[in-house]
Formats: C-alpha cells, structure tokens, sequence
C-alpha cells in the first residue's frame, strides 16, 4: 500500500467530498479494520444526517477538496449569468453527464449544471428526473457558496437565486 501525500485538512474545517458536497471534518480517528491500521478523517454532512470516515491517506486520490476561493465562487456566479448550452444529444447522455458534473465535486461544473437546467417561469416545465439533477446541483453550489462567504443556506439561497433571475432579466 503506497502513502501518497497526506492532505492537511484539520478537524471543524469544511470540505468538499466530491459525491456528497459541504461537510465538516469533526475528528480524525483511528482504526483496525481487516487487520490494518488505518488513520480516518470523520466527516459529518448535518443536512444529510451522515457520518462519513476516509482514509486520510486516499483523501486526495478521491477528490476530498478545501472549500473553493471565495474567486472560484464568484466564477461560479458569473457562469450563472450566461447562457444556457443545451447539447441537443439524447436525454440519457445529458443526464449522465450532468450526474458527472455534479459527483466531480468542482463547483464550476456544477454552476454550469444550474445555469443549463434552471427554468423561468416562461418555458417549458422540467421533467422529474431533470428537476433532481437541478435540485442535487442548486444545493451543493448553495451549500458551498454559504460555507465560503460565511452566511447561511438561506442567505445563499437568496444570492444565487437573485443571480439566476437577474440573467433572465
């Protein structure tokens, strides 16, 4: 089993645990499982109501991330403005693509998932499996936007949905 660079996240930091978003790591414990010793980051997703233990030394390797920079979210803000790219591929290929986007955990990509999935009240209603993947993506893009500018989820609520009905303005 090869070390790779352990990560410096500390317990009461927030992280980005690419398949399940914003969490705060609240110890870093140890454990015997199957005989080997292994040094676990324990985070906990309140929202979620899950406990989740990573092996600190496959943090990385599995996309474990700092929260963005308060410049990567204010990207994520501006990819909101622009205009929605809907590839005129097949909704099956859309989907799992955007299903990707949003598991990478770069909130970048989930910003553009928001931005291309986002209805006005002026189009077309959204079908049900559309509507979870904008849901899934809106609430970690909210979630990561409130942990880094330090305001709650309603607060972030409140400036991305002003951002999104600004672009249709």
């Amino acid at each position: 089993m090869t070390k790779s660079k352990k990560p410096d996240f500390r317990p009461n930091e927030f992280v980005v645990y690419p398949a399940h978003g914003v969490g705060r790591i609240i110890s870093i414990e140890e454990q015997e499982i199957a005989g080997l010793h292994l040094e676990l980051f324990v985070i906990s997703f309140e929202k979620d109501k899950m406990t989740l233990r990573v092996p600190t030394h496959k943090a990385t390797e599995i996309g474990m991330r700092q929260l963005s920079s308060p410049d990567i979210v204010t990207k994520a803000l501006d990819t909101l403005k622009g205009k929605a790219r809907v590839k005129r591929a097949m909704w099956s290929r859309r989907a799992q693509e955007y299903e990707q986007k949003i598991n990478s955990g770069d909130l970048l990509s989930i910003a553009e998932v928001v931005r291309d999935l986002h209805r006005t009240d002026d189009q077309r209603e959204q079908s049900y499996s559309e509507r979870q993947l904008y849901e899934a993506a809106l609430e970690r893009l909210t979630r990561e936007v409130a942990a880094v500018s330090g305001v709650d989820e309603a607060g972030a609520q409140k400036t991305v949905g002003s951002v999104l009905t600004g672009r249709a303005a």
